[in-house]
């Protein structure tokens, strides 16, 4: 790794953060880099995702974390057991973070964990603080905080102009999962 390491915000209400996290991944292990990404939200769904990063291991490591979807697709976990995930989450996040083991770490879907209150806002800004000034730390999620977005130095909107759910498209494996 060379340079200083870059805080880097994927948000906004468009489709395509944990993608674009991926692709960074898929770049990065290109290169050889150690990657983590600890998922804050996505539970027991089978994903693609979860298929690829085995392939590319040791290089990459695929922590998912959450309980699910909170409040909605069936989600009867208590609130209670949200939160304990995700701040469970966090730790595990802190501890790769400052493990010295990776050159990227992401942290996905951990701007929505914000905003639904599962992780507090100040925990996750001392987080960002504490990373060691070479590694890349990738923020994924709707509705990042304007003090995270302070602290980055890449931050890009997905915007929705279009999506095929409000025509009645399901989602397609391989696609959007």
């Amino acid at each position: 790794m060379s340079g200083k390491g870059l805080v880097i915000v994927y948000t906004g209400g468009g489709k395509g953060k944990t993608s674009a996290a991926l692709g960074l991944v898929l770049r990065a292990v290109g290169y050889n880099h150690k990657v983590c990404m600890v998922q804050f939200v996505k539970g027991s769904w089978h994903y693609g995702e979860l298929d690829s990063a085995k392939r590319l291991e040791p290089e990459f490591e695929l922590i998912t974390a959450g309980k699910g979807f909170v409040g909605i697709l069936d989600d009867k976990s208590p609130r209670e057991d949200h939160v304990n995930a995700a701040n469970e989450a966090l730790m595990v996040g802190k501890e790769k973070i400052l493990s010295g083991k990776y050159n990227v770490v992401i942290l996905d879907e951990i701007n929505y964990a914000i905003q639904l209150e599962l992780v507090k806002l100040n925990d996750v800004l001392d987080v960002i603080k504490s990373k060691p000034p070479e590694l890349d730390l990738v923020l994924t999620g709707n509705h990042a905080a304007e003090e995270i977005i302070e602290l980055a130095d890449l931050v890009t909107e997905m915007k929705e102009i279009k999506h095929p759910f409000k025509s009645g498209i399901k989602a397609k494996k391989g696609i959007d999962f």
